[in-house]
């Protein structure tokens, strides 16, 4: 009988190097928001590719950053907690990148006993002698790990790296169901499909100011009713995510329910609202509510 592997791949790296468009190219799923935006992903997300003998289980983090808020330190937490189960760490980084927000991570990385992969990421934008010099420089570096050029956007060398990724795993059997995708529930991914059009329609500090709360998820035959709530810190934000005759919350709807509409298959029927929850980011009861504080 074939030997079965299964382990935790867990990807980290400063903010916007392209984490989350990589764990999507793995498991050709869109599971992470991907935007322009730094700290878009504000949870550790796991997203699973299974094959006959082997399960790999990614793991997309929040990029690393100095915590400003509580917000923030419960987001580093997630990416601390990386290290605690990674059988193999993809270490992220861009073309014409030198160093990593926070220095005592950086002393992890080069110390740690997991295999490293370090993936020099948007090799699209450099040229061949950018790239000679970048690999040098992070082979040195990070001397314990293995370099590889890729763009994650235009799938280069991805299905090199998945291949020796299995070749790191351990023997094990599966940790989930072989048809399982992800760790989140289904209000997970509708809260991000929204969030994602937020940041994408929004700028200055309204996308940080704001969370998704799914109150309803009706699953029926043919269709899917949502009702989400959108919660801002303060009433001014309230009027912009509105807009003017409610136009800009109508935009953010229409473009949420097409991208569930491909992510379930299903028709969906989305009812969105604006609240104001003050200062929910700083709030530590709050922040448990959704999800962040694990403590």
């Amino acid at each position: 009988m074939e030997k079965h592997k299964a382990g935790f791949v867990n990807i980290i790296g400063n903010p916007n190097v392209g984490k989350s468009t990589l764990m999507n190219a793995f498991i050709g799923e869109k599971l992470s928001i991907i935007t322009s935006k730094a700290q878009t992903t504000r949870h550790r997300i796991f997203g699973i590719v299974n094959g006959d003998d082997f399960q790999v289980v990614f793991s997309d983090t929040p990029g690393i950053i100095k915590p400003a808020y509580e917000l923030q330190e419960s987001m580093m937490d997630f990416v601390k907690s990386a290290f605690e189960d990674a059988d193999v760490l993809l270490y992220m980084v861009e073309i014409g990148e030198k160093d990593l927000k926070d220095e005592a991570f950086f002393n992890k990385i080069t110390n740690t006993k997991i295999p490293v992969l370090l993936l020099l990421n948007k090799i699209d934008r450099s040229n061949q002698e950018m790239l000679e010099q970048q690999m040098q420089f992070w082979k040195e570096k990070v001397p314990n790990a293995e370099v590889y050029p890729i763009s994650a956007l235009e799938n280069f060398n991805v299905g090199t790296i998945f291949n020796r990724i299995l070749e790191l795993l351990p023997e094990s059997p599966p940790f989930y169901p072989k048809d399982q995708l992800t760790d989140k529930p289904e209000r997970f991914f509708v809260n991000e499909a929204i969030r994602e059009k937020i940041l994408l329609n929004y700028k200055k500090e309204i996308p940080y100011a704001v969370e998704v709360d799914t109150e309803e998820f009706f699953e029926e035959e043919n269709i899917i009713r949502i009702r989400s709530i959108i919660m801002v810190e303060r009433d001014t934000q309230k009027g912009i995510i509105i807009g003017h005759k409610g136009a800009a919350l109508k935009k953010v709807g229409i473009q949420a329910r097409k991208d569930l509409e491909k992510f379930f298959g299903k028709q969906i029927h989305l009812e969105l609202y604006v609240k104001v929850n003050k200062n929910w980011r700083s709030n530590a009861n709050q922040l448990k509510r959704f999800g962040y504080n694990k403590k």
